[in-house]
This record gives C-alpha cells, structure tokens and sequence, in this order.
C-alpha cells in the first residue's frame, strides 16, 4: 500500500470513527463491537481449528501437562476477565470498547465447543458437534436482529411492562 493509499484509508477510518460519534451510544457502541468480534472469532476459530485437523496450518492443538487445552478454556477466562472489570465497577473500563470486544470472543470462543460442553464428550468433529456451529450462528442472529432494531426492542419491553402493569 503507498503512502497516498494509507492516507486515504486512514481519512476512511477516521470518518467511520466520526459517523459511530453520531450514530451510535456508548451502549450501542459496545454492543456492536460484541457483535462484530463474536463473529470475527467464531469464523477465525473455525478456520483454525480445520487448518490444524487438515494439517495446513504449521501448528497443532495447544496443551499443557499434555493435556489438550480446548479454546472454551480461553473463552471462560476471557469472560471471567470482563466479568471481574463489571464487578469492580471502573466506569472508564464498563463499555469500553475493548472491553466488548473481549467479551464477544470469550462467548465465541465458548459457543463453538458448546456441544463439548452440553455433552461433556469432545464431539467437535462429530455429527454432534453441529450444535456449536448451529448455536453460534443462532446467537450471531440474534444479536443482529437485537442491535438493527434495538429501538423498537425496547419500546416492545416498556409497552409489554405497562399492559401487564394495569393487568
């Protein structure tokens, strides 16, 4: 890339950065970061997890104590780690970015060995494993679904709380 291009797309960047400023609340923010980093890693876990069963990735699983460590184990430590920083309450950390990013790789990470964990068996590649993906794909539309439309979601939630309110 030449220096004129890197200008240009840094130009784009900080203009995407200036539309987010408009359009988007801290709360809205950091939902879409969740989203986006769910599903950046769920599609780059699934490809390295082929590339090492097919064998054209230069590495392979990752073990200790010749245990093999699954990448659910990561995804809990991430989301333990983003649950500590809600405890503690640091208003800079809470909805920060980073923070959401984090926790939409930890659920990714999490939900691509779902039937591992639902089943306690290591079905990753079996027919079984299908859950994962199946569960996957499902919170990935969800979340979409939740964030093209949140307004009208929570409209839905307050006029639902108020019909039942007069019940």
């Amino acid at each position: 890339m030449g220096t004129g291009q890197a200008g240009e797309a840094l130009k784009l960047l900080e203009e995407w950065r200036q539309a987010a400023d408009r359009h988007l609340t801290p709360t809205k923010r950091s939902l879409v970061v969740t989203w986006a980093s769910f599903g950046a890693t769920f599609g780059t876990v699934r490809v390295i997890t082929h590339g090492i069963r097919g064998g054209w990735l230069p590495w392979g699983n990752i073990s200790a104590g010749g245990k093999h460590l699954h990448h659910y184990n990561i995804g809990i430590a991430a989301l333990a780690t983003v649950g500590l920083v809600a405890v503690r309450g640091d208003r800079q950390a809470v909805g920060h970015p980073a923070v959401a990013a984090v926790y939409g790789m930890g659920a990714a990470l999490i939900s691509d060995e779902f039937a591992l964990l639902l089943d306690l068996q290591d079905v990753y590649w079996a027919k079984q494993g299908r859950v994962s993906v199946d569960v996957s794909i499902g919170l990935l539309a969800g979340l979409g679904v939740y964030l093209t439309a949140a307004p009208f979601w929570h409209e839905v939630v307050r006029t639902t709380r108020r019909h039942l309110a007069r019940g």
